[in-house]
């Protein structure tokens, strides 16, 4: 995949998209209970990956932060990211499939910026399988990934990421635990992939990519199964609490 840029006019080159596999497309659902992000899968509701990495989660940095900044400015921030990330994930969408796309606001041409620079990064894809596709894992989650394809003659899974600040690699073990969840999931529907790739650009358009692949893949992916473990204990004990708050209830009425 080549970068071009001419006369103000960006294209990628020298890549195949190809339908390796039949890739589906799942709708998102919202919990009634918990407002948590679901998959509609074949008629059955599956939690969806952040969720599952949301609910078990050590909040307590997270908590720290929020306290430190003040409820409303972390909101404010949180937004922002949303919404610039968001706005770069269309960008990379729309040029790889080679449709254009082009938002003037101050907003479009940041996200636009952080895009081209994720964009340079990827001359060795050759091939694209799949842009923004839904998997599942049999009856157990779902989630979004932003790209399948061969990279260096490499089957791999890309997830790219915005940030404020460029990350050190202690601070995105979610991110890697995602990839693993998602690499599960492509082997469990379509077929196996060798690793992934975390491709990041933080609001100064500084590039950082980390890769998870071979022995490191293993050892997320036998990390995933135990964070999805815990997440089935606690949905079960705040079932439980839940059914017996409400017995309690009924009793007293």
């Amino acid at each position: 995949m080549k970068f071009v840029e001419k006369d103000s006019h960006i294209t990628l080159e020298d890549y195949k998209l190809i339908n390796k596999f039949p890739y589906k497309q799942y709708s998102r659902a919202e919990d009634p209970e918990t407002g948590k992000r679901m998959y509609s899968v074949d008629g059955t509701k599956l939690p969806s990956v952040t969720t599952i990495l949301g609910a078990t989660k050590d909040q307590t940095s997270l908590d720290a932060w929020k306290k430190r900044v003040g409820e409303e400015q972390a909101n404010k921030i949180k937004n922002e990211a949303a919404t610039i990330g968001t706005e770069m994930h269309l960008v990379i969408e729309k040029y790889i499939r080679g449709e254009g796309y082009l938002n003037l606001s101050e907003t479009g041409n940041k996200a636009r910026k952080m895009a081209h620079t994720i964009l340079k990064q990827l001359d060795g894809i050759s091939e694209v399988w799949g842009n923004e596709i839904s998997l599942a894992y049999s009856e157990k989650y779902a989630g979004a990934t932003d790209l399948v394809a061969v990279y260096k003659d490499k089957p791999m899974i890309f997830d790219w990421k915005q940030t404020n600040k460029k990350k050190e690699e202690r601070w995105i073990e979610d991110y890697y635990l995602q990839l693993a969840a998602y690499t599960l999931a492509h082997e469990n529907m379509y077929g196996k992939l060798e690793g992934g790739k975390i491709c990041m650009c933080s609001r100064n358009y500084e590039y950082q990519e980390f890769t998870l692949e071979g022995e490191k893949l293993k050892e997320y992916q036998e990390k995933w199964w135990e964070r999805y473990q815990k997440y089935l204990s606690t949905m079960s004990e705040n079932y439980s609490e839940s059914s017996s708050s409400s017995s309690s209830q009924e009793s007293s009425s």
